[in-house]
């Protein structure tokens, strides 16, 4: 399994690192993807990538945070996602449903963000939270098909869903699909091609069922990757290999053609 989606800089996750890791590695997790939302973050994201065995990084601003992203900070982020343990450009997007940064700020970070992965050369990772369809126009207008990248923590209905397959997007799924209310999510990932699928926890938050309420670590992928198991009605060693397979893909550690 991989946990393509998880924030170890963050607590409490960040003091209990090594047990973190450990307890993921004893579930059978073979690397996991960690992900900054401003600068700080980024840094302590690279720091811990490079010090820790299947461990990679994704480096952005998050749209809660645009209305910081200067210029020279993203320059700075640029720098750093140079190293090649950085698989990825995120998280970014646009988050209207606490609209901690101006909508205007949010999609003209999301912009330029887009522009810096081209020029890096890597996926997106996109946030994007009662914001769907400015989402998709930004992704559209400046042709992020020909970036590429993951939808991460997908939330929202089918139509939805198939503009970002149609654009060439992997669709994330987090511990939400375990919760008793998320039939239409789960309905949605019935219809997913399974080539375009992914497994997150977006720890320390989005604990799975059975352990809902409680921090999330990226151990706990497990229980989602169970749950889309069922709902394919695969055995969970084949979603494993499906999902660390497209896992590889999206981030681009090996080319579609490998297996």
């Amino acid at each position: 399994m991989i946990d393509t989606h998880c924030h170890l800089d963050m607590e409490p996750l960040l003091s209990d690192l090594d047990r973190v890791l450990r307890r993921a590695r004893d579930e059978g997790v073979r690397a996991v993807f960690s992900v900054g939302v401003d600068r700080g973050s980024c840094r302590r994201t690279l720091k811990i990538a490079r010090s820790h065995d299947g461990v990679y990084a994704v480096l952005g601003i998050h749209p809660h945070n645009a209305k910081d992203a200067k210029d020279g900070v993203l320059e700075e982020i640029a720098k750093m996602a140079e190293d090649p343990l950085v698989i990825g450009w995120g998280e970014v997007g646009l988050d209207f449903y606490r609209n901690l940064s101006p909508r205007g700020i949010q999609k003209e970070v999301l912009r330029k963000q887009i522009a810096l992965a081209r020029r890096l050369g890597l996926p997106l990772v996109i946030h994007s939270r009662q914001a769907a369809s400015e989402t998709l126009r930004v992704l559209r207008e400046e042709k992020a098909w020909e970036v590429g990248g993951i939808i991460h923590c997908f939330s929202d209905g089918w139509e939805e869903a198939k503009s970002y397959l149609d654009l060439g997007f992997f669709i994330s799924v987090s511990g939400i699909i375990t919760y008793p209310r998320a039939e239409g999510l789960r309905e949605v990932v019935r219809r997913i091609p399974e080539d375009r699928i992914l497994v997150e926890t977006d720890a320390p938050y989005l604990a799975p069922v059975p352990h809902r309420g409680d921090k999330n670590e990226p151990a706990f992928v497990r229980f989602t990757l169970q749950e889309i198991a069922a709902i394919k009605g695969r055995e969970v060693g084949e979603m494993e290999e499906i999902t660390e397979r497209n896992a590889r893909v999206a981030f681009r550690l090996i080319k579609d053609q490998e297996v």
